[in-house]
């Protein structure tokens, strides 16, 4: 149930920046940046090379 939890919160904050998105590609990179390692962290999503922790997103 705790994981189920887990995912309802992060896909509560991925919707709530969505939101946020302007249409304007420079102003909402942060926002998309953050979004992208949200959905990641959601699906459990590593780099294909996963001996190599991601920079980025810190998976």
């Amino acid at each position: 149930m705790e994981i189920t939890l887990t995912q309802d919160s992060l896909q509560q904050d991925i919707d709530a920046l969505r939101a946020n998105l302007t249409g304007d590609m420079f102003s909402d990179m942060d926002i998309k940046d953050e979004i992208h390692n949200l959905e990641m962290k959601l699906k459990g999503v590593k780099p294909m090379d996963s001996h190599f922790d991601c920079v980025g997103c810190g998976s």
